[in-house]
């Protein structure tokens, strides 16, 4: 949000922005892998209470940046906090819901990062143009010591949460699938893995449909002020309805992939048909960069953003719906690893492209990918043919 102004201010090329926002990347990548692992090892609660503690220090030292290096230094560290977020929120649902209310409690906690980004898109510039941008940084990290203090209080295991009594216990226990307890541990079970179709069709779809999200929030800000011609104050009015409309994608693939399966759909199929039917509406984002009305491309944006975020709800549930509890965060994390990686690189991509042509290419392979993801997802994800872990 702020990159208009922090542009400006030390005359950074698009390219230069793109290698800030590509450390993040990188190091969000890494620790999707990384921080999975962890999480199957110390568990959701101390694990993501650590995350956010180191999110939000580095979140709050990237107001002390002055130079490329210090902004993606601090991007970076940023990066490695982060990455805890998805495997661990994947886990819990895993831990806490039965299948067919799965995509729905996604939808819940990804609608997270929607919800944040509109927040974002008002507060930040304001805050920024009021007291300097450096503060703003500032006041989103204490942001993260506020949701600790309500992990700690709220978020407990299931067969340990103080709150819950037997008899629901074992209502929870009854709606679950029933999934083969791991037997492998370290490099056995990884090579197990390895064999599963179903883990690459998972990372595959990740990896090219993240990069659309990343690519609409590192360049939405940017686009609107370099070729709409929009100021700060114009970016807090306008920026976050594409946020909302992502929000509002979240729940509208999790509400029907749960409605079909309801209707006797499998759980697999129904998530995949809502992959396909996503597709639709992401396409919108293509003509977004031609179209001479700056709300008409607003709009345009909105749908897909729809679209992508209803397709991500299936993507973040499908791990938990094709693996035992206990890799769950690890799945996760290889796929987070290899859409963080595709996306670091887009993210380049497009920095050289803007500096060099304009944004149009780059909201027209932000508008195919889903369709080649989608392909991998029907080719590659057969339930039947799950390795057993």
């Amino acid at each position: 949000m702020l990159s208009p102004m922090i542009t400006a201010q030390y005359h950074l090329s698009h390219t230069d922005l793109a290698r800030i926002l590509g450390s993040f990347q990188l190091s969000y990548a890494i620790t999707w892998l990384v921080g999975g692992i962890i999480l199957d090892a110390v568990g959701s609660r101390l694990g993501l209470a650590i995350a956010a503690v180191w999110w939000s220090v580095m979140n709050i030292l990237t107001g002390f940046a002055s130079s490329v290096f210090g902004f993606a230094f601090f991007r970076f560290m940023l990066g490695i906090g982060e990455g805890f977020n998805w495997p661990g929120a994947s886990k819990v649902v895993a831990e806490w819901f039965p299948s067919e209310e799965r995509s729905v409690a996604v939808a819940i906690f990804d609608s997270g990062s929607s919800v944040g980004g509109a927040l974002a898109a008002l507060c930040i510039p304001l805050i920024a143009l009021a007291v300097g941008w450096r503060w703003a940084f500032v006041a989103s990290g204490m942001l993260g010591f506020v949701w600790l203090a309500v992990w700690l209080r709220v978020y407990h295991p299931l067969d340990r949460h103080p709150r819950v009594t037997a008899q629901e216990r074992e209502l929870i226990l009854a709606g679950r699938d029933a999934a083969p307890l791991t037997t492998d541990r370290g490099l056995a079970r990884w090579r197990r893995l390895s064999k599963d179709r179903n883990l690459w069709g998972i990372v595959l779809g990740r990896a090219l449909t993240d990069p659309i999200w990343w690519f609409y929030v590192f360049w939405l800000p940017q686009y609107l002020s370099d070729a709409r011609g929009f100021g700060l104050k114009q970016i807090a009015l306008f920026a976050w309805i594409p946020f909302v409309a992502a929000d509002i994608g979240n729940f509208t693939g999790g509400w029907i992939s749960g409605y079909c399966i309801r209707r006797g759909m499998s759980v697999v199929r129904a998530r995949k048909w809502v992959c396909l039917v996503s597709c639709v509406p992401i396409l919108a984002g293509i003509p977004a960069a031609a179209v001479h009305s700056v709300y008409l491309a607003l709009a345009l944006i909105c749908v897909a953003l729809w679209g992508f975020a209803s397709w991500s709800t299936m993507g973040l549930t499908l791990p938990s719906d094709l693996f035992p509890q206990e890799v769950v965060g690890s799945v996760t994390g290889l796929s987070g690893l290899a859409a963080g990686l595709v996306g670091a690189g887009f993210t380049l991509l497009v920095g050289a492209i803007v500096d060099h042509y304009s944004y149009r290419p780059a909201f027209l392979v932000a508008g195919l990918l889903p369709i080649l993801a989608t392909i991998f997802l029907f080719l590659l994800i057969r339930p039947a043919a799950r390795v057993e872990v």
